[in-house]
């Protein structure tokens, strides 16, 4: 296991992107795994830390299964061929899609309130995730960034499945990964402790971070 828990997995990660020299970074995790490790990514790099909501659009029966994913600031979901190859139709998907979108709404009032997005045009933006393993979510999130006009979009994850990591390099400027498994079948299995990070426990790393950066 090369991490012990997603706080360690942040800082095994900010070493690699202590090597990329960024000026003035804005640190954005994905709900709600990426909190945890982007806030020791922050705290690294000195650099302010922020939530950016994508949501996994589940399978009908199997919603760990990811058929695509939404994420907040786009309207049009990332869909991948698995939704095809169950015979989803464009209208399921849709409905699907609706549903995952309700619960991003839900996120983003329950992390941010009425507080906008850091404003990332002409930023470097570092998105940070606990682990790709099909890709989706960040995709999403890359995608609906990639329209806000960072001058450069970084996406940093312990540990990733090699195919994802170099499908996502074509929207991302970097894709940093501390491991990048010949074999893998799941992010958990890195982790010696992978227990569900909760609404709460992002909410209180956001407002810890926050009251440090306000110093």
């Amino acid at each position: 296991m090369p991490f012990r828990d997603r706080r360690h997995a942040g800082r095994q990660l900010a070493v690699r992107l202590s090597a990329l020299n960024l000026s003035e970074p804005v640190v954005l995790g994905l709900p709600r795994g990426g909190v945890p490790v982007a806030a020791e990514v922050a705290a690294s790099l000195d650099a302010p830390v922020d939530v950016f909501v994508a949501r996994k659009i589940g399978a009908p029966g199997h919603e760990e299964l990811g058929i695509g994913a939404v994420a907040e600031g786009s309207a049009d979901p990332v869909v991948t061929d698995i939704a095809a190859r169950l015979g989803l139709r464009p209208a399921d998907v849709e409905i699907l899609a609706a549903r995952a979108r309700a619960e991003l709404g839900r996120r983003v009032t329950a992390y941010r309130g009425d507080r906008p997005l850091p404003d990332v045009s002409g930023k470097e933006v570092v998105v940070v995730d606990d682990g790709l393993a099909t890709g989706v979510t960040a995709e999403a999130a890359l995608r609906s960034l990639r329209r806000l006009g960072p001058r450069r979009l970084i996406l940093a994850v312990p540990v990733c499945a090699r195919e994802p990591a170099a499908r996502l390099g074509a929207l991302a400027d970097d894709v940093i990964c501390a491991e990048t498994p010949a074999l893998f079948y799941a992010v958990g299995e890195w982790y010696e402790d992978f227990s569900q990070t909760t609404d709460e426990e992002v909410l209180d790393i956001l407002d810890g971070r926050a009251a440090k950066t306000s110093r």
